[in-house]
């Protein structure tokens, strides 16, 4: 019989916390991913990688200019947040975030929300389930780096902005956006987000996409809604949704919409996905810096700790994955511990231990 030690699966983990509260927020992370480390015989090799925007101060850059080959040998990336109120945010943004997503071809970001039980969505005497998952596409659309700008600051200034939509990219996250509903437990729909009627050529190209990837699914209900409308129905009716899949803005937007609807943003996780895993993914909470609540120790670390389950979901580390978002779940049900943004008084490391403790009983 093997002992712990020689049964022990080991996984190499690169930990960027970033700027502000992904500071805070990602400690509480890795204190629940140890813990469910220790329940279920697996170990975490964790490296830490001071790189954002203090390293940006110091050295000019968010990351060093090997940092990608650096982070490429592991098996995933946990990242807490980016954004410095003295640091334009597409410095920020472009410096360290897109050339991880675009490097590592982690073209599924995958934002799920879930209303859980115990939480108050703001949409008053909302008591329907809602659980939805936006599927983004990641790595171009609006968010294509072409463009450029002449005159600047004249009065004859020209700022042009492409956005790249290609075959390979909007088939493969429209087919990823019809096998996760095919998977999940809900409704088996699949909503596609464009905004056609203004923009004809790349979102109809979308739509025709849409249409023709949805032929191999007879199974899964399909809906095609405009971006306005579709904003418009995640607040009126947010349990009509199951799996969402739009372009890199539009899935930007809605997934945040879908998480204020769900009570917080510090509920939110987010994975940067490859799914072929030719390259490490990473996993984050969807919120931001906050700059404004950093080191006061009151910033909600679920995002984060949920966004260690997504992590271990991808790995293959189910077991883990059910764990820690059941102890979420049952921190949430009994309404304590939890931070100011829930309504609670308790703080960031109390969070943290509570769930963490969670995670390793039996």
């Amino acid at each position: 019989m093997k002992n712990r030690k020689e049964s022990m699966k080991n996984y190499s983990i690169a930990v960027i916390p970033g700027d502000g509260i992904g500071q805070d927020v990602v400690l509480e992370g890795i204190k629940v991913l140890k813990a469910a480390g220790y329940r279920f015989n697996v170990t975490f090799n964790l490296s830490d990688f001071h790189w954002g925007s203090d390293y940006y101060i110091r050295e000019g850059l968010m990351m060093p200019k090997d940092g990608l080959a650096i982070l490429k040998p592991f098996d995933a990336i946990y990242f807490g947040a980016v954004g410095h109120p003295e640091i334009p945010d597409d410095v920020t943004l472009h410096g360290l975030l897109l050339p991880i997503r675009r490097s590592f071809d982690q073209y599924v970001c995958l934002r799920p929300n879930v209303l859980y039980k115990g939480i108050q969505s703001p949409l008053s005497n909302l008591v329907r389930a809602i659980d939805l998952v936006v599927v983004r596409e990641n790595t171009e659309g609006e968010y294509t780096d072409v463009g450029g700008s002449v005159y600047n600051f004249t009065s004859e200034e020209i700022s042009i902005q492409t956005a790249v939509f290609t075959r390979r990219g909007t088939e493969r996250i429209i087919r990823y956006a019809f096998e996760l509903a095919r998977k999940r437990e809900n409704k088996h729909q699949v909503t596609s987000v464009t905004k056609s009627n203004a923009i004809r050529h790349s979102m109809t190209f979308w739509d025709r996409v849409f249409l023709e990837v949805a032929m191999e699914y007879p199974d899964i209900t399909i809906k095609s809604m405009l971006v306005d409308a579709a904003s418009m129905e995640l607040v009126r009716s947010p349990e009509s949704f199951d799996v969402i899949v739009a372009s890199n803005l539009f899935g930007d937007i809605l997934s945040d919409i879908a998480a204020q609807v769900t009570g917080s943003m510090g509920l939110a996780p987010s994975g940067n996905i490859n799914p072929e895993k030719k390259f490490p993914s990473s996993f984050e909470p969807v919120h931001g810096s906050a700059p404004d609540i950093a080191g006061k120790g009151i910033a909600n670390p679920m995002a984060a700790i949920l966004s260690t389950a997504m992590m271990c979901d991808h790995i293959g580390e189910i077991q883990a994955s059910a764990k820690i978002r059941k102890a979420v779940e049952d921190v949430l049900a009994k309404g304590h511990p939890t931070t100011p943004d829930l309504g609670g008084h308790a703080s960031t490391t109390e969070v943290g231990d509570e769930i963490a403790r969670l995670v390793g009983s039996n």
